[in-house]
C-alpha cells in the first residue's frame, strides 16, 4: 500500500479512512469572503463544496501500533452528501486488526474523532479496541462531558464517558510523550484540549494534526478559522505557531481531513508557504 503507508526511522504511518463529508466553504468559514477562495478553486469538488477525508492514522513502531482517532462510527450523522461507517472495513483492507492496537490517541471530543471508541454487540458496548489504553485531553473531557445529557452531545455518553468506568481512560494534560515515539502537542483553540501528535524516529518527524487545519490553504492563511473553532484567535495563534514550527523542523505534515491519504511537505513558492502532498 505505497500510496496510503509513509516510513521514516523505525516508524511506519498508515492512513485509513472513515468516509467523508462535504461543506459549502461559506458556511465552514464564515468570515472568509468567497472571493478568496477563487485562487484555490483546486481545493474544492466540481460543484464548489469542501470535501473533507474522515482520517485517521495507525502508527506502527516495532510491536507498539497505535491509532490516533476513530472517525464517525456506524451511527446517524447530521451530514449531508456524506458517507461514514468504513474505518473497521479499511482497516481490515490493510491488514490491521483491531486487537493489534495498544493506544488509541483521541485529538478532541468532537463527533468525527470518536465514533469507533466504543461498539454495540448484543446490546452490550465495548472497546472497539479492546487491548488499547485510550489518551484523551483531559481539557476537552471536563467541557464536553459535562454537556453529555445535551442531544446532540449524547455521542459523550456513548462514545467516549464508557471509557472512564471500564478503566481504559487515560488523561492528556499538556504537552507529554505517549509511548517512547509519540508526544501529545497541545494546539488548543479548535477546543479546549485539542492536541496534535509528534511522531518521531531516527531524527526524523511527523505531526498528525488533528483539526488545527482543516484544509491545505490553511498552511498559508493560518488567520482562516472554521465556524466549529471554540476559540478563534487562539486557535489562528497555534496554528501558525504549530506550522512555522513543522516548516523549521521540516515535519511530514499528516491530516486526515486534507486529500487522502493525507501526507505532505511544507514548501515555498513566491514567499507563500503552501502543503503539497506526497
Amino acid at each position: 500500500m505505497p500510496d496510503h503507508s509513509f516510513r521514516f526511522g523505525d516508524a511506519e504511518i498508515i492512513s485509513v479512512s472513515d468516509g467523508h463529508i462535504h461543506f459549502a466553504p461559506s458556511d465552514f468559514f464564515p468570515s472568509v469572503e468567497s472571493s478568496e477562495w477563487e485562487a484555490y478553486a483546486d481545493q474544492l469538488t466540481s460543484d464548489g463544496q469542501i470535501r473533507m477525508n474522515v482520517g485517521s492514522f495507525v502508527i506502527r513502531v516495532g510491536d507498539d501500533v497505535a491509532l490516533v482517532d476513530t472517525g464517525l462510527g456506524e451511527g446517524d450523522h447530521p451530514f449531508d452528501n456524506s458517507e461514514w461507517g468504513l474505518l473497521a472495513a479499511d482497516m481490515g483492507s490493510k491488514g490491521i486488526a483491531p486487537d493489534e492496537i495498544t493506544a488509541v490517541v483521541i485529538t478532541h471530543l468532537h463527533r468525527d474523532h470518536v465514533g469507533w471508541n466504543m461498539v454495540e454487540e448484543n446490546g452490550v458496548r465495548t472497546p472497539f479496541f479492546p487491548n488499547a489504553r485510550y489518551h484523551v485531553p483531559k481539557a476537552d473531557w471536563d467541557v464536553f462531558t459535562r454537556r453529555a445529557g445535551m442531544s446532540m452531545f449524547a455521542y459523550i455518553a456513548e462514545q467516549v464517558t464508557p471509557l472512564m468506568e471500564l478503566g481504559a481512560l487515560e488523561f492528556i494534560e499538556g504537552e507529554q510523550p505517549i509511548g517512547d515515539h509519540l508526544t501529545a502537542l497541545p494546539t488548543p483553540g479548535h477546543t479546549p484540549g485539542h492536541t496534535s501528535v509528534l511522531v518521531s524516529s531516527a531524527a526524523e518527524s511527523a505531526v498528525i494534526l488533528g483539526d488545527a487545519a482543516h484544509v491545505p490553504v490553511q498552511a498559508h492563511h493560518t488567520d482562516w478559522s472554521p465556524r466549529a473553532d471554540t476559540n478563534p484567535e487562539l486557535s489562528r495563534q497555534n496554528r501558525a505557531e504549530l506550522f512555522d514550527r513543522m516548516e523549521k523542523e521540516r515535519s511530514l505534515v499528516v491530516s486526515g481531513h486534507f486529500p487522502v491519504p493525507g501526507f505532505g511537505r511544507l514548501v515555498r513558492v513566491q514567499g507563500r508557504r503552501y502543503w503539497r502532498a506526497l
